[in-house]
């Protein structure tokens, strides 16, 4: 049910005050206050999930990357004579679809979030517990080290320490007494003679110098000023031109709804020159993928760019499946990893595919291979990574249920039992670049 309509981006916000709905729609482009504006100050306040309605301009792909950076849930594309899906039934009827998945992501994330709660509030409960049992215990021990004497043991006790009392002899603090006036009459003469030849007692020990030789000299130096010590190889960066075409290991990203923030967090913490190249399969329509591209390329080390037909991998570089075409890893005659492409049939509904781009891996056994699913709708490359699994390749990753937007396609690979390593987005990167330098 529409709950309610806005002209504007203003309008559109006071709307969502008013009416709190369960989902919104959001059109990129709007007077007074445009898509993006709106979004950033409805998420400043609410967690209610955003659809982008999205031209095919440029300007609008531009825009529309923006807007899931800046939280948006999705988009989709108006019809357009120029290109994209001109059926405005079908596009009315995606948008339905992603509306409720929106909505039914939303209500998971409350259930989570109330979970959370729940869990933090029992930890708390349960420490408060444990430090009233702490202070009663220490109490109690206080009280049965603090017993009163008997009468005859505390007259017994109080004569002992009278006793002891008066057999202090006083004498010798008098005769400290005397020598500290002594001292003060020898410091008042020895004041009168000559400071070069004569120091004044001191109680600190005399302060030695002794010779160093050259390698003492070296090892003062080098406690004072430390030699750096050379950072890992895979932390140092170098040069683009210096990419190389030798490599043992390959990394596969697979996601969906959610993907452009995941894959701008993860790719920004990658270092630039990670040894190995980064295949990635995004559900987006075509031209999007190269937006995309360039803005993940701006924000990352590595060099990120449009996977283009033929295009040889190299290590810290990152390829983007276009929109619109499968993607996968084949070699050539001369024995390099190239990219493939292809418009082939669409698989489970979507074109690329991430299934495509990890069934292209089985037979690279030459090569160490890290597959990762990231945050997505449905079950693209569940199947596959499970099949890859059972061929021996056990470094496979998957954005933990709490960063997911969505968590459809990191689930069911979690479902089929071949998931090595579970992880927030915020981690995924360390443990990718520990998967690929393990000793």
């Amino acid at each position: 049910m529409i709950a309610g309509t806005a002209t504007n981006g203003v309008e559109a916000i006071d709307q969502v005050k008013a009416l709190t709905p369960d989902a919104i729609t959001l059109d990129v482009e709007m007077p007074t206050m445009n898509g993006i504006v709106a979004l950033q100050k409805i998420k400043e306040q609410y967690s209610t999930p955003v659809i982008m309605l999205s031209s095919l301009t440029e300007e609008g792909r531009q825009e529309t990357i923006s807007a899931l950076e800046n939280g948006a849930f999705d988009f989709v594309c108006k019809p357009s004579p120029s290109g994209g899906n001109q059926d405005i039934h079908q596009v009315g009827q995606m948008l339905h679809e992603k509306l409720h998945a929106a909505i039914q992501a939303e209500e998971r994330r409350q259930v989570l979030h109330k979970l959370e709660q729940e869990l933090k509030e029992k930890q708390a409960l349960a420490t408060e517990t444990m430090s009233k049992r702490v202070a009663a215990s220490r109490e109690a021990d206080a009280k049965r080290g603090s017993k009163v004497l008997k009468p005859e043991a505390k007259r017994s006790r109080e004569a002992l320490t009278s006793k002891y009392n008066s057999s202090k002899v006083k004498g010798p603090v008098e005769d400290n007494n005397r020598q500290d006036q002594s001292l003060k009459e020898s410091k008042r003469i020895l004041s009168n003679r000559s400071s070069s030849t004569i120091k004044e007692p001191s109680n600190k020990p005399e302060k030695r110098t002794l010779p160093l030789k050259k390698d003492h000299f070296q090892s003062a130096v080098s406690i004072e000023k430390p030699v750096p010590v050379e950072a890992p190889s895979y932390l140092v960066d170098r040069n683009k031109e210096s990419r190389g075409t030798t490599f043992q290991d390959l990394v596969a990203i697979g996601t969906s709804t959610g993907g452009p923030r995941a894959l701008k967090a993860l790719l920004s913490e990658l270092p630039g020159n990670l040894e190995a190249p980064v295949v990635i399969v995004q559900h987006m329509p075509p031209n999007f993928t190269r937006s995309l591209a360039q803005r993940l390329n701006s924000y990352s080390e590595l060099e990120v760019k449009e996977a283009e037909d033929g295009d040889v991998l190299r290590a810290g570089c990152a390829y983007l499946a276009p929109g619109g075409q499968h993607m996968g890893i084949v070699r050539d005659h001369r024995g390099n990893y190239v990219i493939a492409l292809n418009r082939d049939e669409p698989c489970s509904g979507h074109r690329p595919s991430v299934d495509k781009l990890f069934d292209s891996l089985l037979p690279l056994n030459k090569l160490e291979r890290h597959l990762v699913l990231l945050t997505g709708m449905g079950s693209d490359g569940a199947k596959m990574m499970k099949k890859l699994y059972d061929h021996g390749v056990h470094s496979t990753f998957i954005e933990s249920e709490h960063t997911c937007v969505v968590y459809g396609m990191p689930r069911a690979a979690m479902e089929l039992g071949c998931v090595t390593h579970v992880a927030p987005i915020q981690s995924m990167a360390e443990q990718i670049v520990q998967a690929i330098h393990k000793d």
